[in-house]
């Protein structure tokens, strides 16, 4: 699959964008089938997200919640994408606990990619996978110069042993596993992320713009990120 076309919509405040981000996920839900497949993002935008959606009128049984990637460190630090993201929402709303779907990272990065790995087999294509973006252009915990497992036969999980940024060892999603996805949303904030932003602005192959869609790629930054 080659990488989508973006749509990029840009926003005076963050406020707004997470509005916006809040409808895209509604109306992903809404027409998703028996169950909605979805992928969240670590990050604190995401955290904005995740608050605003609690209390949203939901259906709630529907939902199978899946993470892009995860830090390898103990279930309860508090860095972990998967507690902050059932602290924000999980843990508010009534998804049943067997439909959320968490690595387990504190066996290492291969044993935990291989086990999340045999987990996704069974996923299907998602209905909406979020993601973020790094100020090095990374998205999930795929890094330039990196292996991002961007092949069709690329493993759905990657390990990962020497991320950039701390903590070192994590697992990541691969690039061709994410975008066996209906829809993917990016939420892209702050000044820190601009050089990121106009470098996948100009088409320079940073690895979130390897990513794609099946039926769209919607970017939602605020000003500061995207000036232009």
């Amino acid at each position: 699959m080659s990488p989508a076309v973006p749509i990029w919509r840009v926003f005076s405040d963050r406020q707004s964008l997470i509005e916006a981000a809040a409808e895209v996920i509604r109306q992903a839900e809404a027409e998703s089938g028996e169950s909605f497949s979805i992928v969240l993002a670590g990050g604190q935008t995401p955290l904005a997200l995740y608050r605003r959606l609690v209390g949203e009128p939901m259906r709630w049984e529907k939902w199978r919640v899946y993470f892009g990637d995860e830090r390898c460190l103990a279930p309860d630090h508090p860095d972990r994408n998967t507690l902050q993201a059932r602290l924000a929402l999980l843990n508010q709303v009534s998804i049943a606990s067997e439909h959320i779907f968490t690595p387990r990272v504190e066996l290492g990065p291969a044993e935990a990619a291989s086990r999340y790995g045999e987990t996704l087999a069974d996923a299907g294509k998602f209905d909406l996978v979020l993601l973020g973006l790094g100020e090095d252009g990374h998205t999930a915990s795929l890094f330039p110069g990196h292996e991002i497992g961007l092949v069709p036969d690329a493993p759905d999980v990657l390990p990962v042993f020497d991320a950039p940024i701390p903590p070192s060892e994590r697992i990541s999603l691969s690039a061709h596993r994410l975008s066996r996805a209906k829809q993917v949303l990016f939420l892209v904030t702050g000044e820190s992320k601009r050089d990121a932003v106009k470098r996948w602005r100009k088409g320079e192959q940073i690895p979130a713009a390897k990513i794609s869609a099946e039926k769209s790629l919607v970017v939602l930054a605020d000003r500061d990120a995207c000036p232009d």
